[in-house]
């Protein structure tokens, strides 16, 4: 069967309209994680994805009958492109199925093709569905975008360029995994002629739908799939695909949203370009197997298998690859409802960089504090932060897992507090440094009463701060006195229609 495979991969059509991406070295990410990481530039083809490959391999191989009749196609997008392009390049009639849920980016990349787009559905299974419709009623041939085997092909071709491109030895290759295709071609091909190097396979824990049949020896249709990774949404793994895999790969690692986030941030920081979800698969499985297996010095391929991202979602992917990388801590905290507590429990928490703290005042007693803060990765350093609190005789509870916590309540600490009296909001730009907000409280002391903080860090030079202070009519020019001395650039905001609707 790997020898059917290995012929079809050498023969197959790819180049018309792909590019031998590179293989590049990650040198930041390689020596945080004492071992050499590889990155298969997919993202770099003319449609941003290895999707090209396969789509234009097996319609090269569409008889001139066919070509007459057109294509048809289900995709969530980058398989969408791949045909696309080429039957653009082959002058072939194309209708793409795309479910509702596409990405606008991948739409508008379809439509620049001059394709002919449907969008049905809420999945890919949706889509897949009516496309096969299509293809019955029109006599379309349909393009499947991963069960078919010089789909697959085209897809291993990208396995012959890794050994190609790296003639040293492997240790490991990481394969992103929706329908399976991409993996079932590079596996095929690894393992016909070099058995030793671990094929794996990296699969969004919320659409593992490889590992869920692998686990029971047989092909299982998921309930449902997240849609985070929207690429490789898809509910159970194709026929073909889950043959080869069950004699190629060695295993299956599921990462969840947070680690595709920190390895979106891995993989910019390495060579400033942005894959998308499914893109980082490859990446997030490789940094989860390193520390699982506590390994050094090995040399691990992974594959970028794409970069169509719509830009909106990279605030999403920014907010939450901290706490992917276990960089960042929330956690929730009580302090005494009075002048100096807060003080008092910043000084506990030293010179760590804080990256988020929501405060409303409720009542008199005690203060329910929403906390955010930078940390390395370990656990000793968010150990010794609890333990800190405990000494300081504070209850807190970690919040850094907790999914409603982190898309929800974070921004939704606060409401109106019409007992506050004198209540005066500024809006500050904080120096982006250790101490600036310690240094904000020194220099108030004990005079006035903090009613609410709100502040996030935006990863620039200055740390965007709201803050609300009761200030009796008398202490007014102290109080200003007070923000001269403390010069931070501030805005008087209580007259902000904003503030008067939702806080005041």
């Amino acid at each position: 069967m790997l020898t059917e495979y290995v012929e079809r991969i050498l023969k197959a059509r790819v180049y018309d309209v792909a590019i031998e991406t590179p293989l590049d070295n990650m040198p930041r990410l390689s020596e945080r994680l004492n071992n050499t990481l590889w990155l298969k530039r997919e993202d770099l083809q003319p449609v941003f994805s290895f999707k090209l490959r396969g789509a234009y391999n097996r319609m090269t191989h569409l008889s001139d009958e066919e070509r007459q009749q057109g294509v048809v196609a289900a995709s969530a997008g980058n398989h969408a492109q791949g045909v696309a392009l080429s039957a653009k390049k082959m002058g072939i009639s194309a209708l793409i199925v795309m479910p509702k849920t596409t990405p606008a980016i991948k739409v508008e990349a379809v439509k620049a093709y001059g394709a002919e787009i449907a969008l049905r559905g809420n999945s890919y299974d949706d889509a897949y569905t009516y496309a096969l419709e299509v293809a019955k009623q029109q006599g379309r041939i349909f393009i499947h975008p991963y069960d078919d085997p010089e789909v697959i092909a085209g897809q291993g071709t990208i396995a012959m360029e890794i050994m190609r491109q790296h003639p040293d030895s492997i240790d490991a290759i990481f394969v992103p995994v929706g329908g399976g295709g991409l993996l079932a071609g590079v596996s095929a091909y690894i393992k016909a002629f070099w058995p030793e190097i671990k094929v794996i396979g990296v699969e969004p824990d919320d659409a593992a739908c490889l590992k869920a049949a692998l686990e029971k020896n047989e092909r299982v249709v998921l309930e449902q799939v997240g849609l985070f990774a929207d690429g490789t949404a898809v509910r159970q793994i194709g026929v073909e695909p889950f043959r080869i895999a069950k004699e190629t790969v060695d295993e299956v690692i599921t990462v969840d949203s947070d680690e595709l986030c920190a390895a979106i941030m891995d993989i910019f920081d390495d060579t400033r370009s942005i894959a998308e979800p499914s893109g980082a698969l490859a990446v997030a499985g490789a940094k989860k197997y390193i520390a699982r297996e506590g390994i050094t010095g090995k040399h691990l391929v992974t594959i970028d298998s794409g970069a169509n991202i719509n830009f909106d979602r990279l605030r999403h992917v920014a907010e939450r690859a901290e706490l992917g990388e276990r960089r960042e801590v929330l956690f929730s905290t009580i302090i005494a409802e009075h002048q100096g507590s807060f003080q008092r429990f910043c000084k506990t928490l030293g010179d760590k960089a804080i990256t988020e703290f929501n405060y409303r005042y409720a009542d008199d007693s005690d203060a329910h504090v929403f906390v955010g803060m930078r940390v390395n990765g370990g656990n000793d350093e968010r150990e010794a932060l609890f333990s800190s609190l405990d000494e300081e005789g504070y209850q807190w509870t970690d919040l850094s897992d907790n999914e409603m916590a982190k898309l929800h309540v974070r921004y939704m600490v606060g409401g109106h507090a019409p007992q506050v009296k004198n209540e005066q909001l500024y809006r500050f730009e904080f120096p982006e440094r250790p101490g600036a907000l310690l240094r904000f409280l020194t220099k108030m002391g004990q005079r006035w009463n903090i009613s609410l903080f709100h502040y996030r860090n935006h990863g620039a030079a200055y740390g965007r701060v709201l803050v609300g202070v009761q200030v009796n009519n008398d202490e007014q020019n102290d109080f200003i006195q007070f923000l001269s001395e403390l010069g931070y650039n501030y805005w008087l905001e209580t007259d902000n229609p904003a503030y008067q609707l939702f806080l005041r």
